[in-house]
């Protein structure tokens, strides 16, 4: 996993000269600049998820004999200047790329306090601010539940650090709120951000 403290700060920035189309992806991951601050870099993990591994049987749809919740998230080496936190789980159905279409969204997440390292398993603490779920049915989180035979799918979860709360977005959970919202929120507020992908 690679990481993108000073260069996603310029990639949000910049996205209003940009085509819709093209702003409609989060910073990739990429090396960071020369001119990024040295020292321990912002690091996302799971004690449940290996990036670019399969989605454990327990966290698969109830479909699938799995529980159907959110995965552990755990992070660290935030810069000291975060003031809150988000969470965007997406995935890009077959047809649909980065840059060009908007992904389908699992898990929208903001405003997760400063003081917190980590999600646990099914978010019992309900820490943050909750949009839309996949179905735009509830608010919440979106277990993966591909079809049977449907092939093996690429969802990927990012946690952003924050120089403030979005103020833009509502303050209690609201079904309302999507992934665009989210993601316009975002531009220049992120200071450090990782990501891990799954397959299922």
């Amino acid at each position: 996993m690679t990481r993108f403290p000073a260069l996603a700060i310029a990639l949000l920035c910049c996205t209003a000269a940009l085509p819709a189309a093209a702003q409609q992806t989060p910073p990739p991951k990429s090396g960071t600049e020369a001119t990024a601050p040295q020292g321990p870099r912002f690091t996302l993990s799971s004690s449940a998820l290996v990036d670019g591994a399969a989605l454990p049987d327990d966290l698969r749809c109830t479909r699938s004999g799995g529980d159907g919740v959110s995965p552990p998230l755990s992070w660290e080496n935030a810069p000291a200047d975060t003031q809150a936190y988000a969470i965007v789980m997406q995935h890009y159905p077959n047809g649909a790329y980065p840059g060009v279409n908007e992904p389908s969204h699992y898990w929208l997440v903001w405003n997760i306090p400063a003081g917190a390292d980590g999600v646990a398993r099914g978010n019992p603490e309900s820490l943050g601010v909750e949009g839309s779920d996949k179905d735009l049915r509830a608010t919440g989180y979106t277990p993966p539940c591909s079809p049977s035979g449907a092939g093996t799918h690429e969802y990927t979860i990012w946690v952003y650090a924050l120089d403030a709360p979005l103020a833009d977005l509502p303050e209690q959970d609201d079904i309302g709120t999507g992934w665009t919202d989210v993601m316009a929120a975002l531009k220049g507020h992120v200071l450090a951000g990782d990501s891990i992908t799954f397959l299922n």
